[in-house]
């Protein structure tokens, strides 16, 4: 089991965004220039190929190029993780030793979405997995999306697994987050609303959506949590607050994308089923760029150009 004193992976953890260009195509420059930025930002991994970076609507070779192009640019620097999970144990197991072999420090494995597992089920998919895979597996709780809730108890068995990190726990339950940290199992909150709050009970980090947008913030954030500096954790997640409120307006990560490319980081283009941002919202948005730009939390957004921003 990965204990505490030797965890490979804490921090804050950025769920990618994968950005197309204007033909919808893998835009390789502009992910470049957003790997670049996390490095420069002290970002403390990447998850590619994740819920946040439309994973389901992205090719076998694309998630290929991508975790490939990631491992090379961050060189050992900061982990990368690939997100290989998928309804399907024996697609996942396929996927995780590709991803190895692809480099991926780390694999993150949503539960199976859509069967519907029980229990058991998870604990056998979950086994299997980690005794295939040659990279280390991370758990990965989301039940709004999979319709499935992977139990405390179930990850704490889990996590006597030699091969399996700990969770990603995107369910915001501080008692659960609670019960996990005292069974010594390690916890990354995926949910940013609460994020401080599962730092405070334990979590040893979050693999987080908004750090997409501000990764210098968020470190700081996750820092001043470390030393135990609420007051100033707290201040700082309340001048975030209206970039997580309009995270959260549509689905994930439509709003994060739009903003983004209003930054100059990349396209608009979003991958169907998925849609840009309504129209509704775009006001709004641009109102909170410029407040973002104003508090020093982001640099003025740079229209249709793929440069660094500097946090």
């Amino acid at each position: 089991m990965m204990h505490f004193e030797n965890n490979l992976i804490q921090g804050v953890v950025v769920a990618l965004v994968t950005p197309f260009n204007a033909e919808g195509q893998l835009d390789e420059r502009a992910w470049e220039a957003i790997i670049d930025w996390h490095l420069s930002a002290g970002t403390h991994g990447l998850v590619v190929g994740g819920t946040t970076g439309e994973s389901a609507s992205l090719t076998r070779s694309e998630r290929d190029r991508m975790l490939s192009m990631a491992v090379e640019r961050c060189a050992g620097k900061i982990p990368v993780l690939a997100g290989t999970g998928s309804a399907s144990t024996a697609q996942t197991i396929e996927d995780s030793q590709r991803a190895a072999e692809l480099g991926a420090d780390a694999v993150l494995v949503v539960t199976p979405y859509y069967n519907r597992p029980p229990q058991a089920g998870l604990l056998a998919h979950y086994r299997a997995v980690a005794d295939a895979s040659p990279a280390p597996v991370m758990l990965y709780n989301v039940p709004s999306r999979t319709a499935c809730d992977l139990s405390a108890e179930t990850s704490i068995a889990l996590c006597q697994h030699d091969n399996i990190l700990g969770i990603k726990e995107a369910f915001a339950d501080l008692e659960r987050i609670q019960s996990l940290v005292t069974a010594r199992v390690l916890v990354l909150s995926g949910d940013d609303p609460t994020a401080l709050d599962a730092l405070r009970h334990g979590a040893q980090g979050v693999i987080s959506v908004i750090a997409n947008i501000v990764p210098g913030a968020m470190v700081q954030l996750f820092e001043f949590a470390q030393a135990g500096n609420y007051e100033q954790a707290e201040q700082l997640q309340r001048e975030l607050k209206p970039l997580l409120d309009f995270l959260s307006i549509q689905t994930n990560p439509i709003p994060a994308k739009w903003l983004l490319a209003e930054m100059g980081m990349m396209n608009h283009a979003i991958r169907l089923p998925l849609v840009g941002l309504d129209a509704q919202h775009v006001a709004a948005g641009k109102t909170l760029l410029d407040r973002l730009q104003s508090q020093g939390l982001i640099e003025k957004p740079q229209q249709n150009q793929q440069a660094t921003p500097t946090i």
